[in-house]
């Protein structure tokens, strides 16, 4: 919430806006009443009359502001706030007296009665701002209060001159400054209570003694002072410009006094414009980073302001009467000086604001108020200064543009001595805005930095030649920067350096990592890039130990730091990998900082093991947790137009037409258009609105996929080959309406039956072939202008959609049971995308071949969305069963990256040649477990690793995956990013570090559609799901199935894993097929039967094999039922439901 509507802050604000601009219209109002009508009639001098009254109002804050300083510190400030405006009730209603009367004496005492209440309340509204804002709010509240400080100045001095001067000027100024009196008093009634810190202060009533004693207490702290004597700089020369804004208007522009007015407006607002501006810049951190370069600015445009006058003065010479604002502004000459002072004020409240929040920051806290006071004695003094030295000036006969040249030599001296107390905040703000410029950079969680403490060793991915640049300028703090000697000494790069401390680290020197461990300890916040090098993949690469072990022997925390954008600069390593372009966004996102401790007993090389397995789980998680899941799957398309570019081809099928992203969103609006025509909308009550598809993997199915999200439907995605019952079941489990197929699918695929079955229920059937046919021109130009502005498009479609509505309907296999609906959101898909992806480097250059059905959610989303959202480039085969054609058309397409399951794999090995799998870096392997013999034939006869990796629909899929470098064959790798796990005790497993397996994370799905209640989202209790599975996990994280719950018999009061059991008959019996099930026994509960391909199996084989692997004997199959094949499941899993049947039957 802005604490412009807080109640912490908006009461005071609002005080202190009326009183400033009641000193002012009080102030101004008697200035024009002196020199207009009162020194005339009292025979005196009204230029001396106005001096005087300059002076008058000053004197107060020389005498007062120590009295005021203690009170502040002692009794509770919002009680002297309201005690003061109550003050101000009285003085106005005696003023009113002095403006009726016109007695210059009465007005002249209730001036300094002004002046006394202005330096009484300035130490508490100072005070009450770090006591009632947060640290990051601190900031914005000084910004404004400067901006409302000068609005009120402005409107004061307008307001008072305009009406004191009007019929009857006297009464009206009156009651207008004893109503913004009252209005004051009452709003600071609402400032909540502010307790003094100093309750037992004894106040000094000498106040030149006590005033004395306070200036020097400023100067204890250097850097206080120092911001005292700049803010003091900055009044000086505000004071200088403001009062000598009437004569340098007649005098030397000759303009009237509408100019004047118009210079103090663009004063004003440009002091407004830079307080706020400078806290936007800052995002709420109190530093000094604009202040060297607002110094400059000041000074710069002071000296332009020079040389701008004799310009304008050109352009209305000869005017003979004095010209209006309007016909000045209308002139170049006149537009340079209102640019000059405009960007004069904006530099000063960038220059300002930064400073005193520091003084409010940095001043011991029981004495904040006096600190504030000895501040406002300060700013006095300098405005006395400022005055002084005018009026010498012109007694020796200087001009006021002269003086104005004068003010802006001496900034120049300032600004040099600032930027030599502050040069790396200089180098700082340069670089943000060159880097801001040219990239919009955007920095996320500054929170997590300010968090971290002092004691910090930064880690961050490589991804170009500007990451030490981006940490360097938009980290707060000057950093202890780890470089490689060798690319320290590279010209380009010192530069960059003054704005951190660098550690020149020579890699090849085993003191060196020692050198830095002791620098840190020194409690410095030091930086180091984990990979040593800059990625040439576009994704995490190898991480090394060395932070890692740094961190833990410098007992300092970990703050993970993500760079994205930069590897898209030419400053990259990337051009011909990515869409390289000039300026992308660059975003740096800092996650929370993290302890780093290894265990005591490691040593050595495990001790590194250890080290650089664990950095690498935290710098991979980095790349999760800073990537965005908050966005709906179209969103997401649109984004991957952007980064990829329009052109860029995502996916083919064998028709050979490939689709760009900009054809592929055209289409599937004007598909959409057309489908809106065709199928009503949904019910408001629907918690899931489907709409089904049966298609099989072709570009139409991704057409028709996004074209639903477009239309606010979630494609259900019905697996053919389920059979007419499963199928039409799914359909009313959903509660389908409509589904969405292709003629040419169904007479190929022989699934009139199943057509006839789903229209046979109630549903409407919808084909692709119709649909392309009513395209008309007005859905053409639809899909054309959605070409060109997809994002404006996707905003106007209605209702908008959310990154937690369901975004796809999947269905379980049924291997087990009847199958249910999956429903997973756009947050679960796109989560689980950028799991993998922290995990596997993949990019633009990649073709991934995806022969599985995308009514599987590894087809789905592994082959599917993860290569189009992520830019890379997806063919399309329809049936993974085509075991000789595959391996020709991962030849042709020259596919780097296949995903497949054990079945199908091993069908491809035993007809490809051995060059078809050349170009493919990785295979994924899920769904069922991966075979020993299929691993090593695709290691041995192509040279290829198959990787495995395991997941349910429900957790859209991936729960943990081998990667190239972390593979432990015969497990299914390690959980991914942002999954928590836990493993729960299962009655007769006693193995340790085994359990059912039950995780959470945010890819678990919504929830599941059930026949018993269709229609009817039922999400997972408390975001937990169960997968059935018993799984071992080791030391290094590495999970191994062990089976299925549903997967264990229970024999003679022992769990036995028909998992394990079907894995040992594998090794005996290599090259057939075996699927084991258990059915009652009386005997022993439960007894196991074999169903295999394997020609005369003998029991005896059995027996002998299983006591030559040490299993026990309760693990041999009681019967063994020879089969011609084994039956299965269109995702290629065992159809274990069938066998079942069967076992019953014997």
């Amino acid at each position: 919430m802005s604490i412009l509507k807080s109640r912490r802050f908006l009461p005071l604000f609002v005080t202190q806006f009326l009183g400033a601009f009641n000193d002012n219209l009080f102030k101004n109002a008697m200035v024009m009443l002196i020199t207009f009508r009162l020194a005339e009639q009292a025979h005196m001098s009204p230029q001396l009359l106005v001096t005087v009254a300059a002076g008058v109002f000053i004197l107060p804050f020389f005498l007062f502001s120590a009295t005021a300083g203690q009170l502040a510190d002692k009794y509770d400030r919002a009680r002297i706030a309201r005690m003061v405006k109550l003050a101000e009730i009285a003085l106005m209603a005696l003023a009113s007296i002095g403006f009726v009367t016109g007695n210059i004496w009465v007005l002249m005492f209730l001036l300094f009665g002004m002046g006394t209440h202005s330096a009484f309340f300035g130490p508490v509204k100072y005070a009450i701002l770090p006591q009632h804002l947060k640290a990051d709010e601190l900031l914005a509240g000084n910004a404004y209060v400067e901006a409302a400080t000068f609005l009120s100045i402005l409107l004061g001095t307008i307001a008072g001159g305009l009406l004191v001067m009007a019929e009857g000027g006297e009464w009206v100024i009156s009651i207008a400054i004893i109503s913004v009196a009252i209005a004051g008093y009452f709003a600071s009634r609402q400032i909540p209570e502010a307790p003094g810190p100093s309750p037992d202060l004894q106040v000094n009533p000498k106040f030149w003694s006590e005033t004395g004693r306070m200036m020097r207490d400023t100067q204890t702290d250097v850097a206080v002072y120092r911001c005292i004597l700049a803010i003091s700089w900055f009044w000086l020369v505000g004071a200088t410009y403001l009062t000598q804004f009437p004569s340098y208007a007649k005098d030397y522009l000759h303009s009237n006094e509408t100019v004047v007015t118009l210079l103090l407006t663009l004063f004003s607002i440009g002091i407004g414009v830079g307080s706020v501006l400078c806290e936007k810049l800052l995002k709420g951190r109190v530093q000094l980073t604009y202040v060297p370069l607002a110094a400059i600015g000041m000074a710069i445009f002071g000296v332009d302001l020079y040389f701008a006058t004799g310009h304008a003065a050109s352009h209305v010479a000869g005017a003979g009467e004095l010209v209006t604002a309007a016909t000045f502004a209308a002139t170049t000459g006149g537009m340079r000086v209102m640019a000059d002072l405009f960007l004069i004020a904006v530099c000063g409240g960038m220059f300002v604001v930064p400073l005193y929040a520091m003084v409010q920051q940095r001043a011991k806290g029981a004495m904040l108020a006096r600190t504030i006071a000895g501040l406002n004695v300060m700013n006095s003094l300098f405005m006395v200064v400022s005055a002084v030295v005018c009026v010498i000036l012109i007694q020796m006969a200087f001009t006021i543009p002269a003086i104005f040249l004068v003010m802006a030599l001496c900034n120049i001296l300032v600004a040099i001595y600032i930027v030599h107390l502050l040069p790396e905040d200089l180098m700082r703000s340069v670089a943000r805005a060159v880097l801001g410029w040219a990239y919009g950079v955007e920095i996320k969680g500054m929170e997590n930095f300010e968090a971290a403490g002092k004691r910090v060793l930064i880690v961050a991915n490589h991804t170009s030649f500007l990451d030490a640049a981006l940490i360097a300028a938009y980290l707060p703090v000057k950093i202890t920067f780890a470089v490689n000697t060798h690319v320290a000494n590279k010209w380009w790069i010192k530069p960059f350096l003054t704005l951190v401390d660098a550690f020149p680290l020579d890699p090849t020197n085993p003191m060196a990592i020692k050198s830095l461990v002791e620098e840190v300890r020194q409690d410095k916040i030091a930086m180091i890039f984990p990979e040593g090098r800059i990625t040439v993949t576009g994704s995490l690469m190898k991480v090394y130990e060395g932070p890692g072990l740094i961190a833990d022997k410098a007992q300092a925390r970990l703050l993970p730091i993500r760079i994205d954008g930069a590897q898209y600069t030419p400053f990259s390593r990337l051009r011909g990998k990515v869409n390289i372009r000039w300026f992308p966004k660059i975003t740096l996102t800092v996650l929370p900082p993290c302890d780093f401790q290894l265990p005591e007993d490691a040593r050595g090389r495990r001790r590194r093991q250890l080290a650089a397995s664990k950095l690498y789980d935290l710098m991979s998680g980095m790349m999760f947790e800073a990537s965005d899941s908050n966005e709906t799957l179209i969103r997401a398309l649109m984004r991957a137009r952007r980064l990829h570019g329009g052109k860029h081809v995502v996916c083919e099928d064998p028709q050979r037409q490939p689709m760009d992203y900009q054809r592929l969103i055209s289409a599937a609006f004007a598909f959409a258009r057309v489908l809106n025509r065709q199928i009503p909308a949904a019910r408001a009550d629907a918690s899931v609105p489907a709409v089904g598809v049966l298609l099989p993997n072709m570009t139409g199915t991704v057409l028709t996929f996004f074209a639903l999200h477009i239309m606010r439907r979630a494609p259900a995605m019905l697996n053919f080959s389920a059979g007419p019952a499963n199928i039409v079941s799914a359909c009313q489990t959903a509660e389908l309406t409509h589904v969405i197929s292709s003629r040419r699918f169904v007479e190929m695929g022989k699934l009139a039956p199943v057509v006839d079955a789903i229209e046979g229920a109630g549903v409407s059937m919808i084909y692709l072939e119709d649909v392309r046919s009513r395209i008309g021109l007005g859905d053409k130009l639809y899909g054309l202008v959605a070409r060109l502005w997809p994002e404006l498009m996707e905003r106007m479609c209605k209702p908008a959609a959310t990154p937690d509505d369901a975004a796809v309907v999947l269905f379980t296999s049924g291997s087990e049971g009847t199958p249910k609906g999956v429903v997973l959101s756009h947050r679960n898909i796109r989560a689980n995308c950028h799991q993998i992806g922290s995990r596997v480097d993949f990019g633009p250059t990649d073709i991934v071949f995806n022969c599985l059905p995308m009514f599987h959610s590894f087809g789905l989303t592994g082959g599917t969305l993860l290569p189009i959202l992520s830019g890379l480039r997806a063919f399309y085969y329809p049936s993974p069963l085509h075991y000789r054609i595959v391996p020709e058309l991962i030849y042709d397409t020259n596919a780097t990256i296949l995903f497949g399951t054990d079945t199908f794999l091993g069908g491809y090995a035993r007809f490809a040649h051995p060059y078809d799998f050349h170009a493919i870096r990785y295979i994924f392997a899920g769904a069922e477990k991966l075979k020993e013999e299929t691993r090593k034939v695709y290691a041995e006869k192509y040279g290829v690793r198959i990787f495995e990796g395991y997941g349910a629909t429900e957790t859209a899929p991936v729960i943990s995956i081998n990667t190239p470098m972390h593979n432990k064959p015969g497990s299914v790798g390690r959980l991914l990013p942002g999954i928590t796990a836990k493993l729960e005790k299962v009655e007769g497993i006693d193995t340790p570090n085994t359990g059912k397996l039950i995780i959470h994370g945010p890819n678990i799905m919504k929830g599941y559609l059930k026949s018993d209640a269709p229609g009817m989202l039922q999400p997972p209790e408390g975001g937990w799901y169960d997968t059935g599975d018993i799984v071992a996990q080791d030391d290094a994280g590495y999970i191994t199935i062990q089976g299925r719950m549903k997967r264990f018999a229970k024999i003679g009061g022992e769990m036995v894993s028909l998992t394990a059991v079907e894995s040992a008959l594998q090794k005996l019996w290599p090259d057939t097929q075996h699927a084991v099930v258990s059915v009652k026994d009386d005997k022993k509960g439960e007894k196991l039967i074999l169903f295999t391909t394997q020609p005369q199996a003998a029991s005896e084989d059995i027996t002998r094999h299983f006591r030559s692997l040490g299993i026990n004997e309760l693990s041999i199959p009681r019967q063994i039922q020879q089969v011609a094949e084994i039956p299965l499941l269109g995702t290629g899993k065992t159809d274990y439901v069938t066998l079942q049947k069967q076992a019953a039957a014997l």
